[in-house]
């Protein structure tokens, strides 16, 4: 496995680096160059850009001289699509050809708009079936795929009912001799595959797969590589899982032209196959999950396709599944042409703690003690950047295997060590110790001590959850970084290919877990599980018991800011730069009754930045939680050159492309009565 338990560990200081420390480092290539990987110079035809997921453009008519002209060109309503008044876009659109796409409301209703005005140029929609009533991810769509196929474009979306749709990029029609024809009111003769048809499990192409296997639906986006559309999925959210049984997230590749199914990678291995001993008690027979809910990226040169992975069912119990549980938590590295496994990278072996990899692997090219070397980044929710050759999967920098803390839940089975990056450094407080704690006032610091003898909390990094009749009496057990973040999917990262400079969106936080018996909560009637009180249904022993109660004193952080900010690495070199706070202080916290007087630094927003890089400029929205307000930062100092207010706050990464001579950027925002619309903002 890569990652060798045995590998030395280097040294390696930890940052604050000087503000700009670039050095030695070679510019790679030419802006027009810079944004290759299937997309043409101007235009953004991937979820990230590019293949590569780096969330770059070249263009630089907008730039710190004229940022804070920017201005709304035009407003697109994405709740007209839905009848929920709260609904968030989570969608980034592409941009082809002249024209944006997006997918907006519970039906992931597929729709092209003017890039220009704003206006709705023609709109798809799936049918209805019980299969979309019953997907989990309804309002999880995160976008479409792009392709060109004999000079035609075409859209592919995977909707929550879990059907690939190929549309002609043009009209919105169903793409002819694409896929099959499906028995279902309402599904014409092509343009459809029905995806459940070669996952191997019992299937109805009305109401999908029995209710005593699970469920497993989609949120993000396919990705077309070489005239091969490789499809991903997710699951019910892991922590309402209270059944051991579900579907594996397998991943499944079409061909782009026809809908013909090519292959299908088992994400928990089949007998006979690498890595099928790391499941233990036959448990790959019934668990499920395993799925790539974020996007995928890809390497078109060498038709090798990089998958992230989350963990097995559920989120925080795995007594049922023992054993290191591959491909889980992971990056797969697939031969596009075969789904064959090229390599592979486990970061959490045997997950408990709902660390999945919420981001897409990022492509690079860089230059590594003077050798031009090929990379992918993935950036995690426990704040470490794990970087490894992109062709052989070697570390670039040694990963290396430490002791953690072990279970002491009864029928639990955690792994003794787990996988250390030691370059880059972690970009977020990692564990928490008293030296962490808020300490604006001596009170302040006393109260958090007393709130923390209340729960396990001295070894706050690989903490594994407690269960409720635990002796000390203790309400959970603490981790930080908690499953919200470091880093998590409204923002993620974003990389200069030029430079090979990493700018890393995080947020402090630490949550506190505490089990409780499974057979507590067998009622029909418990709500947030659409299993609970089905026939077939088995009960784990132990389920997330949530609400622990879990805050700082008198509603403050518990910890000590900067609360969310990004972190600029130099990949060249695995060093950190500098690092901005998200924003500025929170008016709670600035204006709280027990800070008053007192000289309170620019903690920045409790929330993910939502960012994108171009030739000139990092710019980013200070996300779900934050201000409504857009930003323009030197990406080579981080000093802060701009702000804009926008009519929302933004809900996920933002995208920017050249239309008709002049430069938009378009992104999600929500907030006040735009609830999940797109903003567009160009030069006046």
């Amino acid at each position: 496995m890569i990652g060798d338990r045995k590998r030395p560990l280097s040294v390696f200081p930890s940052c604050r680096a000087p503000l700009w420390a670039l050095v030695g480092v070679t510019l790679l290539s030419t802006s027009a160059a810079a944004q290759h990987q299937g997309t043409p110079y101007g235009e953004w035809r991937y979820w990230g850009g590019s293949a590569s997921m780096t969330r770059y453009s070249p263009l630089d008519q907008i730039n710190a001289e004229n940022f804070e002209d920017l201005e709304v060109a035009w407003i697109w309503r994405g709740d007209n699509f839905g009848p929920d008044v709260d609904y968030i876009l989570r969608s980034t659109p592409i941009y082809a050809n002249g024209k944006l796409y997006t997918v907006a409301g519970q039906r992931r209703t597929v729709a092209a708009i003017d890039p220009a005005t704003g206006e709705t140029l023609w709109t798809y929609r799936e049918p209805h079936t019980s299969r979309w009533e019953r997907s989990p991810r309804q309002n999880y769509g995160k976008g479409v795929a792009y392709a060109e196929i004999d000079g035609r474009g075409i859209i592919y979306v995977v909707t929550p009912g879990f059907f690939l749709h190929a549309l002609d990029a043009e009209t919105g029609l169903p793409l002819e001799g694409f896929g099959r024809p499906v028995p279902v009111e309402g599904f014409g003769e092509h343009g459809t595959v029905d995806l459940l048809a070669d996952l191997g499990h019992p299937w109805d192409p009305e109401y999908g797969v029995p209710d005593s296997i699970g469920m497993i639906t989609n949120s993000s986006p396919p990705i077309v590589v070489n005239g091969v559309v490789v499809v991903g999925n997710s699951h019910q959210t892991g922590r309402l899982d209270t059944r051991e049984e579900n579907v594996p997230g397998d991943i499944l590749a079409y061909d782009a032209r026809t809908g013909e199914h090519l292959w299908k990678f088992n994400v928990i291995p089949r007998p006979g196959e690498f890595g099928h001993e790391t499941w233990e008690n036959d448990a790959w027979s019934r668990v499920g999950n395993v799925s790539s809910w974020a996007p995928m990226s890809a390497d078109l040169e060498r038709g090798i396709v990089y998958i992230p992975t989350d963990p097995p069912t559920n989120d925080y119990y795995g007594g049922f599944h023992p054993g290191d549980n591959l491909f889980g938590n992971s990056v797969l590295a697939l031969d596009v042409r075969t789904g064959q496994r090229v390599w592979h990278f486990q970061a959490i072996h045997h997950d408990i703690w709902d660390w999945d990899f919420p981001a897409p692997p990022i492509v690079l090219d860089v230059v590594v003690e003077g050798q031009p070397t090929p990379i992918v980044v993935q950036t995690s929710k426990q704040a470490n950047v794990y970087t490894l050759n992109r062709v052989t999967g070697e570390p670039i920098w040694p990963i290396v295997e430490r002791p953690v803390p072990q279970t002491d839940l009864p029928g639990e089975q955690t792994s003794p060590t787990q996988p250390f990056p030691t370059r880059p450094a972690p970009y977020e407080m990692q564990g928490l110790t008293e030296d962490d704690l808020i300490d604006f006032t001596p009170e302040l610091r006393a109260m958090a001590l007393d709130t923390l003898s209340n729960y396990r909390w001295q070894s706050a990094f690989f903490n594994p959850p407690i269960h409720r009749d635990n002796p000390e009496g203790l309400r959970g057990a603490i981790n930080c970084p908690g499953s919200g973040g470091g880093t998590n999917i409204p923002g993620g990262a974003v990389a200069d290919p030029e430079s090979g400079i990493l700018y890393v969106a995080h947020v402090r936080a630490c949550t506190a877990r505490v089990l409780v018996p499974g057979s507590e909560m067998d009622q029909p009637d418990v709500p947030n599980d659409r299993f609970r009180g089905r026939t077939g249904r088995t009960v784990v022993r132990w389920v997330d018991g949530g609400g622990t109660g879990f805050s700082g004193p008198e509603g403050l952080p518990i910890f000590k800011p900067p609360y969310g900010r990004i972190t600029a690495i130099d990949m060249n070199t695995g060093e950190h730069l500098w690092w901005i706070p998200n924003g500025d202080t929170p008016e709670r916290i600035r204006n709280h009754p027990r800070l008053q007087g007192l000289d309170i630094p620019n903690t920045g927003q409790p929330s993910h930045a939502t960012a994108l890089v171009t030739r000139t400029l990092l710019m980013y929205g200070e996300g779900r939680g934050g201000l409504p307000r857009f930003h323009a930062v030197d990406k080579r100092t981080g000093e802060r050159l701009g702000t804009v207010e926008l009519p929302g706050t933004t809900d996920t990464p933002p995208m920017t492309f050249m239309h008709e001579g002049r430069q938009y950027i378009v992104g999600a925002i929500s907030g006040g009565d735009l609830p999940g619309s797109l903003v567009a903002l160009r030069l006046p």
